[in-house]
């Protein structure tokens, strides 16, 4: 367990350095009624071992649960390697480069993940300066209002993350930004270029388009990228990197490509860790790099020729006239940043191809397990990466939580965010799903069903 090596001499020698008694003597600029006093309902203090034995017992109330549910965040195996390198001191303790003069490790480990990132999503530039995938969508909204300037009204299909909509929808809404959502087709479960005909020759400042969306089927991502600069609009992808290994990239969507590109770096060697810290990214066209938000690190040489890595573009307002900065990101999560890299460079572009193709792979075969319960069938007939939706004939909550009384995290139940769909459930299966697994998950299924539904057979 990490600990605090200083005792109570050397911090009475730091305080006398610098020429105050206590500790509680460096906020005194605080006024008393600010402060909080006592924090009562806080417990008293532990020791080491009290700690560790409080932690342990408390991981073990969570359980250990087999899990196919995905919904923006992944289980994905993670090579060792990956954070044993990234918590090294010199990684681990290294924070956002304000300055050009910033650690040359630092700005390496940035400028080949940009690298990767940019050539992963086939676009020019990649920045390194994301909080998450939604908030780095938010960013690429702004970015096509200020990119356009003549329109301030950007179409969001409602195939995107609810949660994305919700934080896009927090961090516009006081800029007379407006939302328009675009309905998806209750068949394929994907948005249609039909259902974008009432905004043609409109001025739209941007189309977003999920790859795959939130149901996990695909979208027509050529038709929708023209259609996009034909009326004169940027395209937006929402991306899941992953799928970029098996997919065309929004570099190459459509005729001219997308413009920007954004999705959740999670999947990319970042632990599911209770919902964060995740990190997101983006990428962009190189005509439209001063309008990215964050920083971006470059490669140059020195006066000798020799190599080295610079802080090539930072447009925030800690270092510019806030009336010229695109953001006030101001970190690029780092830590993050760092494993995905070393994740990427260890897998290549071929151990990313084979993680994709079994996640898919997976979610086919449970799909089609499922399908032999009766009453159970996929929702949409669009082609799918590796997330689907599936109906069920009875309550999809009384199934979930029947599953989980079985340590079987089942699905998401779609009713919160999409009620027009009734009993369906939104199920996941990654590499790390063997055929066991697999198995198991749809006997379970098939008896939580029958216990609902008297109906309902056990799989076949």
């Amino acid at each position: 367990m990490p600990f605090i090596p200083h005792t109570e001499e050397d911090v009475a020698a730091m305080l006398a350095s610098i020429g105050t008694n206590t500790i509680e003597d460096l906020f005194d600029e605080i006024p008393p009624a600010l402060k909080s006093g006592t924090l009562k309902q806080v417990a008293p203090g532990l020791n080491e071992m009290e700690t560790s034995r409080l932690m342990l017992e408390r991981a073990e109330t969570d359980g250990r649960y087999l899990s196919f549910i995905g919904a923006g965040a992944y289980e994905h195996h993670i090579p060792a390697a990956v954070w044993q390198i990234t918590t090294r001191g010199e990684f681990y303790s290294s924070y956002t480069p304000y300055q050009a003069e910033a650690s040359q490790g630092t700005l390496q480990v940035l400028y080949e993940y940009q690298t990767m990132m940019a050539s992963l999503t086939g676009m020019d530039v990649s920045n390194a300066s994301m909080y998450d995938g939604a908030s780095a969508l938010a960013e690429a909204v702004l970015m096509a209002v200020r990119s356009h300037k003549s329109s301030r009204r950007v179409l969001m299909p409602s195939t995107i993350h609810p949660i994305y909509r919700k934080v896009v929808n927090t961090i516009v809404k006081n800029q007379s930004i407006e939302i328009i959502e675009v309905p998806y087709c209750a068949e394929y479960g994907h948005m249609l270029v039909e259902s974008l005909a009432p905004y043609a020759g409109q001025d739209i400042a941007a189309l977003v388009i999920p790859q795959p969306n939130f149901f996990g089927v695909l979208e027509q991502v050529d038709v929708l990228t023209d259609w996009a600069h034909k009326n004169n609009a940027l395209a937006v992808g929402v991306v899941n990197p992953l799928a970029l290994a098996m997919l065309t990239p929004p570099g190459e969507w459509g005729s001219n490509g997308a413009d920007v590109a954004v999705g959740e770096g999670q999947p990319l060697g970042i632990p599911l860790s209770s919902g964060g810290p995740y990190f997101g990214f983006m990428a962009c066209k190189q005509e439209l790099v001063r309008q990215m938000p964050g920083r971006i690190i470059g490669r140059t040489t020195d006066l000798n020729g020799k190599p080295g890595f610079v802080l090539t573009l930072q447009a925030r307002e800690q270092h510019i006239r806030r009336s010229k900065a695109t953001s006030n990101i101001c970190t690029n999560q780092g830590l993050m940043v760092t494993a995905a890299t070393i994740y990427m460079a260890l897998l290549g572009p071929e151990g990313l191809r084979r993680i994709a193709e079994k996640s898919h792979t997976n979610t086919l075969l449970l799909v089609e397990k499922l399908e032999t319960l009766k009453g159970v069938k996929r929702t949409f007939s669009g082609p799918f990466f590796h997330e689907a939706a599936v109906s069920l004939p009875t309550s999809a909550d009384n199934v979930l939580q029947a599953l989980k009384t079985q340590k079987i995290l089942a699905g998401l139940d779609l009713k919160e965010y999409y009620p027009e769909i009734g009993n369906t459930i939104l199920v996941c299966a990654t590499e790390t799903k063997i055929p066991a697994d697999l198995i198991k998950y749809t006997e379970c299924f098939g008896r939580a069903l029958a216990k609902h539904d008297t109906s309902v057979l056990n799989p076949t």
